[in-house]
This record gives structure tokens, C-alpha cells and sequence, in this order.
């Protein structure tokens, strides 16, 4: 088992297989134009392939697909194939926005996908349109739709925010549970890219927890999953509630998660601000040990607990400035994956 310096193992590892998006939320991509990474340093699905093989000689066992939207990678469904066909992944997940969800979520579960997660943080058209300058929403409920035929079952994820989206808790509840789906609740967060945070726009877990049980009756608290981030909630229903508290809550303690972008850089936590560029030796012909001891060296030498840096900050305003993005978009929240 390979430990950081905070003896967390290395378990997790999330691929953003794009930088690109066809939506601008508000709390991910707030700017009016973005630098996108050049076409020709996106590794390939070969290399891809390649390094979470290594990954998994680590002990990884869990791989996520990101973006950026990763439904615009052309042939995405290949890619899964060919991880899926490594035959040690535990569990092969995506996260989508389910803007193209829709004609490709029976192909994903076939490629060998097991679980899919879909962004939805409004279920009114207009507020959809303000929230993510595009308007998409009927796509998205169409994907929705899909992926739980497709799969049986999913997850949504859902950026709260006072003032923005926060009254529709209840009925993104409501919703989801005739969707079959588990609703997670994630605390707005001051990540990379979120440029224009406001810590009056949080809505705490706390504050969550409270409104379920005035709208839903006494919800259970369930045993921690592992290293998984959300502190999950019974309804009276039987229906489950996630929570992720990143913002008032850090799970940094237990967090083992490793982010790869698009162009091959590996970030070792959600808030680092320096990677190590692994598409150099790969590309310069470095063996399949030299890669698994760079990358071994990187999660060994870990400290990073970004979140809990964030909460003890005493200047908690945007965590990057928006130049010093354009000048490194591998820190951008949509280039590393959420």
C-alpha cells in the first residue's frame, strides 16, 4: 500500500480527459473566455491507458472519468473500453454534465462503465440558462432519463448556493427520488477557477441536514463510506442524501484521490497549485518502473489538506487570481477534474 505523509493511500484516481465544457457554470467557469490546453499535449487514449495501468500497479483500483465535459472527447466510449479492459478496476465512474448523455449512456454501460454521475443544479429552464450560460436543460434531463435506463441508477450532483439555487433543495429531492437517483449536495467551494467565490453564497451541511428534516421528517446519519466524500442521510422514505461539506467540512484527513489532466499533469490535491508533468517522460520514452516511481515519489511526499488550509485562511476571497490562471489553465477547475 502506498502512503503519503499523512499515511492516506493512494486509492483513487480522477482523469480529466478534457479541458473543453459546453456549459460556463457559475461557480466553475464564471470568466468570459478561457485558455484551453493545445490539442497536440492531450495524451492519447494509449497513453491514458498506459498510466492508469501503472496506476493500478499502485494500488488504484478506483478510476473517474472528468472533464472539462468528457462527453466532447471524440470516441470517449473507446477509452472505457480500454480501461474497463484492464480487468483489475474495482469501479470505472464519470461525471457529466448530461448535456450529451442521452445517445451515449447505453454505449458507456456497454463499454463497460459501472456508475455515472450527473451534474443538475436547477430544474427550471430559465434559472439553467442563467446558471451556465447555455441552454441545455431539456438535454440534460433527457440524459438523466438515459443513464437510468441504461444503468439502473445514478447519481446527481448538485451546487448549492444561497441566493442562487438554494430553494429548490426540496424539490431536487423530490426529484431525484423518481429518478431512482442519489442526490448529492455540494457546499459551494472556493477551488481553482472559482473566481468570482463568495463565502456569503455557502450553504453549510448543517444548514442542509436541517432543512431535509423540516421537508422530509428525522433523516439517519449512515456509516462513513470509506474514503468516499459525502456523509450520506436516510429520509423517512428509505431515500439517500449525500452531502459533500468540502467548504465547513474537510474530509482531507482521509482523502485518496489523485487527479490526472487532460495534457498529463498529476495533482495531488483539488487546491495544489503545482503538478508533476508526467507526459514529458512518458513521451520521452521512460519505462513503464521509471513512471511508477515518479508517480510513487509524488504521492509519498503528499501533505496536501487544501481544504483545510482554505477553512483557516484568514483572507477567504477567490483562491487564484484570474492571470495567474491564463498563465497555468492546468490549475483551472474544468482542465483537473472536479
Amino acid at each position: 500500500m502506498l502512503l503519503d505523509r499523512w499515511h492516506r493511500p493512494l486509492g483513487h484516481l480522477r482523469i480529466s480527459v478534457t479541458d473543453r465544457c459546453n456549459l460556463r457554470c457559475a461557480y466553475c467557469m464564471p470568466e468570459p473566455d478561457y485558455v484551453w490546453l493545445p490539442k497536440t499535449t492531450l495524451l492519447t487514449f494509449e497513453e491514458l491507458t498506459r498510466v492508469t495501468a501503472i496506476f493500478t500497479r499502485l494500488g488504484v483500483r478506483h478510476v473517474r472519468l472528468t472533464g472539462g465535459e468528457p462527453l466532447l472527447r471524440a470516441q470517449v466510449t473507446d477509452l472505457t473500453s480500454r480501461l474497463a479492459g484492464l480487468g483489475v478496476l474495482d469501479d470505472l465512474a464519470m461525471t457529466t454534465n448530461g448535456v450529451l448523455l442521452a445517445s451515449q449512456a447505453r454505449l458507456l454501460r456497454d463499454a463497460g462503465l459501472r456508475r455515472i454521475t450527473v451534474s443538475l443544479d436547477t430544474l427550471h429552464r430559465d434559472r439553467f440558462a442563467a446558471l451556465t450560460r447555455r441552454d441545455h436543460l431539456a438535454e440534460v434531463l433527457a440524459g438523466i432519463a438515459a443513464a437510468r435506463e441504461a444503468f439502473g441508477t445514478l447519481k446527481l450532483d448538485t451546487v448549492l448556493m444561497r441566493g442562487v439555487n438554494d430553494d429548490e433543495l426540496e424539490a431536487l429531492v423530490t426529484f431525484a427520488g423518481r429518478q431512482d437517483a442519489e442526490i448529492r449536495f455540494i457546499e459551494y467551494m472556493d477551488v481553482p477557477g472559482a473566481t468570482h467565490w463568495d463565502a456569503s453564497k455557502v450553504v453549510s451541511r448543517q444548514e442542509i441536514v436541517r432543512r431535509l428534516s423540516h421537508a422530509f421528517g428525522d433523516v439517519e446519519a449512515l456509516p462513513a463510506e470509506g474514503p468516499a466524500p459525502a456523509s450520506r442521510y436516510r429520509l423517512p422514505s428509505g431515500q439517500i442524501v449525500g452531502v459533500i461539506a468540502s467548504t465547513t467540512t474537510p474530509f482531507c484527513s482521509t482523502c485518496d484521490r489523485i487527479r490526472l489532466t487532460a495534457d498529463g499533469h498529476l495533482f495531488s490535491c483539488l487546491y495544489a497549485t503545482r503538478g508533476l508533468d508526467i507526459r514529458a517522460p512518458l513521451r520521452a520514452g521512460a519505462s513503464d518502473e521509471a513512471l511508477a516511481d515518479l508517480i510513487a515519489a509524488t504521492w509519498q511526499q503528499r501533505a496536501d489538506r487544501g481544504a483545510e488550509a482554505r477553512l483557516a485562511a484568514p483572507d477567504r476571497s477567490a483562491f487564484i487570481a484570474v492571470e495567474d490562471l491564463r498563465r497555468a489553465p492546468q490549475l483551472e477547475m474544468h482542465t483537473r477534474g472536479g
